[in-house]
């Protein structure tokens, strides 16, 4: 649910009422108006719109888009209505009535208990996760990637929710985000993915990650994302590792429009350091159409091997609570800088991963290899073999 911003084409809802906030604007216009004049009838719209849909239309909840464009100096956050809302419902219907905001400020106050001065939501999400991960599996440290250019990143991720907790972050030229309260914060309330819309179709050509990557560093993506201690999204097409590009693509009517859409991007992917000259144009409907999926893919060669990985994971989660249901405190790693391995233990339950080239040889504690990702994986001795980019899942 989109309730920070409204597009520029077509925008009307302000000859209705004091909606909006001129010249207080975000990535997207001007800002919706959560605290000025008039706002108390602009927040009971967006709460009642909210509540439509979790009474009338029984949806199981909400993903609230990039809640850190919310301008709200009022003392009573409406993150935190939302959040009164969602239990409100939820003590109505006898269902669970979900929030889940997309946010990169890295505050766990979002998740805290509303008696705890927190705001209530079920969940958020970790980009942080993602950018480790992309990290790892690519070798891509350019832009926002450039902090997490090693297994350390990964490693602090899954034990504290966070990377940028408090440290300094490059791309932002600035501190940020705080730690987490692990004992008041399960790591299931935390969202992540290793590829996602945004994250794929703000690149300059919308490239997944499987069109530059093969079998071996894609299975790691998701084993890193399937094992984790926290709740797995998944971006669609990435199950069978999909070839097709997801592209920014608009259909303005305004020429201008479309026109200042395209260059706006193009100066964002510089930060970057991608070269604008390959950008396509969003208003270009073959943009559109080369991002269309290929389903036949999915039934093809190593396309058919990761889907049916993807669906081992999701079978092998559901099955062992140790990989979902345990918190922070029974989360530990090791890993090695050097060699480009990482271990993952949750109770009895041990995830090896070599991000590297070449085979690694790991001492573990486990006794059998539930899951692995290369027919080559041994076990003997208390001794893993791994070839380069593989994983494996073992037990006790």
């Amino acid at each position: 649910m989109v309730y920070n911003h409204l597009g520029p084409s077509g925008n009307y809802l302000p000859r209705f009422g004091p909606y909006l906030k001129a010249g207080e604007g975000n990535t997207w216009g001007d800002s919706v108006n959560l605290d000025g004049p008039g706002s108390d009838v602009v927040r009971r719209y967006i709460l009642e719109n909210a509540a439509m849909w979790l009474r009338d239309y029984h949806v199981d909840g909400l993903r609230l888009d990039a809640v850190h464009a919310f301008k709200d100096e009022r003392a009573l956050h409406l993150l935190e209505e939302f959040g009164a809302l969602a239990d409100e419902v939820s003590a109505e219907t006898g269902r669970p009535a979900t929030m889940i905001a997309e946010s990169d400020l890295n505050d766990p106050r979002l998740l805290y208990p509303r008696d705890l001065n927190g705001h209530g939501l079920a969940g958020q999400w970790s980009d942080d996760f993602h950018h480790a991960v992309h990290v790892n599996v690519s070798g891509e440290a350019t832009g926002y990637y450039a902090d997490f250019e090693s297994v350390e990143a990964l490693a602090k991720v899954l034990v504290d929710g966070f990377f940028h907790d408090g440290s300094y972050s490059s791309f932002r030229g600035r501190h940020h985000g705080r730690p987490i309260n692990t004992g008041v914060v399960h790591p299931s309330a935390l969202v992540v993915c290793s590829q996602n819309h945004d994250q794929i179709g703000n690149r300059a050509t919308g490239d997944r990650l499987s069109q530059t990557l093969g079998y071996g560093q894609l299975a790691l993506a998701a084993v890193a994302t399937l094992t984790s201690p926290f709740t797995p999204m998944l971006f669609m097409g990435e199950e069978y590792g999909a070839t097709t590009p997801w592209q920014f693509f608009t259909s303005h009517p305004e020429p201008e429009l479309g026109k200042a859409t395209a260059e706006g991007r193009i100066r964002e992917f510089e930060r970057m350091g991608w070269d604008p000259a390959v950008v396509p144009d969003p208003q270009d409907p073959e943009t559109f159409t080369r991002s269309r999926l290929n389903w036949a893919e999915a039934a093809e060669g190593d396309h058919a091997r990761l889907l049916e990985l993807y669906r081992q994971l999701i079978a092998l989660r559901r099955s062992t609570p140790e990989l979902a249901g345990l918190g922070f405190e029974d989360t530990a790693v090791a890993f090695s800088e050097a060699d480009g391995w990482l271990r993952l233990r949750r109770g009895s339950v041990e995830v090896a991963m070599n991000f590297s080239a070449g085979p690694r040889r790991l001492a573990v504690s486990g006794a059998s290899v539930v899951l692995a990702t290369d027919s080559a994986v041994r076990l003997d001795n208390a001794q893993l073999d791994l070839p380069g980019h593989s994983a494996a899942i073992i037990s006790k």
